[in-house]
């Protein structure tokens, strides 16, 4: 499966049945080769462009189930990106993974 088949699918939280948003990133463990989580913009956001709303990141233990064109997540408390801080470490977090994928 594609990255780009992801971001395609809807986000749906089984929990209370809200439709949380599309994929727009994943979290990957390069060492480990898999995904630690997904990352999906929250509404706030007009095309991923506009807005200081927190992204939402939703551990891979979280999904329940990847159909043809939802994802299904259980999600009880949604971890997010609250502050200008934490989306700075987020985005070092991105930088130091990018730096050790080429170090690989």
């Amino acid at each position: 499966m594609k990255i780009s088949d992801f971001q395609t699918k809807d986000v749906i939280n089984i929990v209370d049945g809200k439709r949380l948003g599309q994929i727009s990133d994943l979290e990957l463990d390069l060492r480990q080769g898999r995904i630690d989580a997904i990352v999906v913009p929250s509404y706030s956001k007009f095309l991923g462009l506009f807005g200081g709303g927190a992204d939402l990141i939703i551990p891979w233990r979280n999904i329940v189930k990847i159909g043809s064109d939802v994802v299904l997540v259980k999600m009880e408390e949604l971890k997010t990106l609250q502050d200008e801080k934490d989306a700075s470490t987020y985005a070092e977090r991105q930088e130091r993974d990018r730096r050790n994928y080429r170090d690989l």
